[in-house]
C-alpha cells in the first residue's frame, strides 16, 4: 500500500505538537514556579541571617524548626497547585545530580561566606552571608533546572527513534 509522505509528515507534527507542549510545560513545571522559587529564596535569606547573629542554642533549635516548618508549608502549598503530572515520568538521575550539585554550591558558598566575613560584627556577617548564598541559589537554579527536565525530554525522543527502527 502507497504512503502518502505529505500525509505521514501532517500525521507526525499532529502527533509531535502537542508532546512537545508537555515536555515544555514539564521543564517549566520543575522548579514551581516564581513564587515558590522566590518564596524558597527569601526563607533561606532569613534563615541564613538569623543564623548568622551568633544566637543561643535554644535560638539555633527554634530558628532550625521555624525554617523546616515554614519551608515544609512552602512546599505543600505549590506541590498542591502543580498544574500538571506525568504519570510516567519519573525523577531521572539529572533531578538529583542538580539538587545535590545546589546544595554543595549553597553550602560551600556559605561556609565560604562565613570565613570571609568572621571579622565582622554578626549584625553585618549574617546578611552578608545570607545574600550571597541566596544569590549562588538564584542564579543557578534555572541553568540546573532546565539541565535537568531536559533529560526527560532527551529520553523520550531516544525512545521514539528507537521505536521507529
Amino acid at each position: 500500500m502507497p504512503v502518502d509522505a505529505e500525509q505521514a509528515w501532517k500525521d507526525l507534527q499532529r502527533i509531535r505538537v502537542p508532546q512537545e507542549r508537555v515536555y515544555d510545560e514539564f521543564e517549566r513545571s520543575t522548579s514551581g514556579g516564581r513564587g515558590m522559587t522566590y518564596g524558597t529564596a527569601a526563607l533561606m535569606w532569613v534563615f541564613l541571617a538569623g543564623i548568622g547573629m551568633d544566637l543561643p542554642g535554644w535560638g539555633v533549635a527554634l530558628f532550625v524548626a521555624a525554617y523546616v516548618g515554614l519551608l515544609s508549608a512552602l512546599v505543600v502549598m505549590f506541590g498542591r497547585r502543580r498544574r500538571m503530572q506525568l504519570h510516567h515520568t519519573r525523577y531521572p538521575g539529572r533531578v538529583w545530580a542538580a539538587f545535590g550539585a545546589a546544595a554543595v554550591l549553597v553550602g560551600g558558598t556559605t561556609v565560604l561566606s562565613h570565613h570571609l566575613t568572621q571579622p565582622l560584627a554578626p549584625v553585618y556577617a549574617g546578611p552578608v552571608q545570607a545574600t550571597a548564598a541566596v544569590a549562588v541559589y538564584l542564579l543557578s537554579l534555572g541553568y540546573a533546572n532546565r539541565w535537568a527536565a531536559a533529560s526527560v525530554r532527551g529520553r523520550e525522543l531516544a525512545a521514539g527513534q528507537e521505536a521507529g527502527r
